[in-house]
């Protein structure tokens, strides 16, 4: 098979590209994508002697439009599953949060999990069979910025390729909801294109715009107050932190760090 325009040249069973400027970036980078087109193409229209520059864009521009994350899910054994693995549960994408390895003393071993569902944020429990075979879900992590907030709407953007994601409110963990401010790094998770989650940092520094005026010779052993944080978040924190000071929280576990 040869196209006129030098993209491909193939060979039997091979296809070469010779020419990425005719075909998207993505594509080019991606060697699954070859195989794919290897395996789809490997018979029908694209597979004789002749064929028009037509009929070649009718057939291969729809691969072309396929994102370069959308990728095909591995394997696992329940045996391999840890907290933190991403596994498809009837189509869904869920995140291992536990698990426990049960071998009774009758009858077959067994995995106990308790899962999140990343759609929908709840919690489910599931057992597997000891080496049953679970589709692994492949998610792709994209570290971006906060750029603004339009209304409900939370835009952020990619620094190196300044692609933007938007991603209402709702959607958020309460983390971030809580503690997210312009201009914070975060990781996006997604899947098949798609948004599932975004990763905040485990700590973040934020300014305290509110609290009761600290008494002097007050200790961090003293007692804690609440204090108002520029997003809105309420914390408790020391009784010497002040109006005007910079405070590390733990986002994970809502809780005064340190001064920073």
């Amino acid at each position: 098979m040869t196209f006129v325009g030098s993209c491909f040249y193939s060979h039997r069973q091979h296809i070469y590209p010779l020419c990425a400027t005719h075909i998207s970036h993505n594509f080019c980078r991606s060697i699954y994508y070859f195989r794919f087109l290897q395996s789809r193409y490997s018979s029908g229209p694209l597979c004789r002697s002749t064929f028009s520059l037509r009929r070649f864009l009718t057939h291969a521009t729809p691969l072309f439009k396929t994102p370069f994350y959308r990728r095909v899910s591995a394997v696992i054994s329940s045996n391999d599953i840890r907290p933190g693995t991403t596994i498809l549960v009837d189509g869904t994408v869920h995140r291992v949060v536990e698990f426990l390895h049960v071998k009774p003393g009758k009858g077959a071993a067994f995995v106990r999990t308790k899962l999140k569902n990343l759609e929908t944020g709840a919690t489910v429990e599931k057992t597997f069979r000891a080496g049953e075979r679970i589709d692994e879900a492949t998610l792709d992590k994209l570290d971006m910025q906060l750029a603004y907030v339009e209304g409900e709407q939370y835009v952020f953007m990619n620094l190196e390729t300044l692609d933007e994601e938007r991603i209402s409110k709702g959607s958020l963990s309460p983390a971030a909801q809580k503690y997210l401010k312009e201009g914070e790094s975060v990781s996006i998770l997604k899947h098949n294109g798609r948004v599932l989650d975004l990763e905040m940092p485990p700590n973040v520094v934020l300014e305290v715009v509110y609290t009761e005026p600290g008494i002097k010779g007050n200790t961090a052993q003293g007692g804690t107050k609440p204090a108002t944080l520029e997003t809105g978040a309420t914390v408790n924190v020391p009784l010497f932190v002040e109006t005007g000071d910079k405070i590390k929280v733990d986002t994970r576990e809502d809780k005064y760090i340190s001064r920073a």
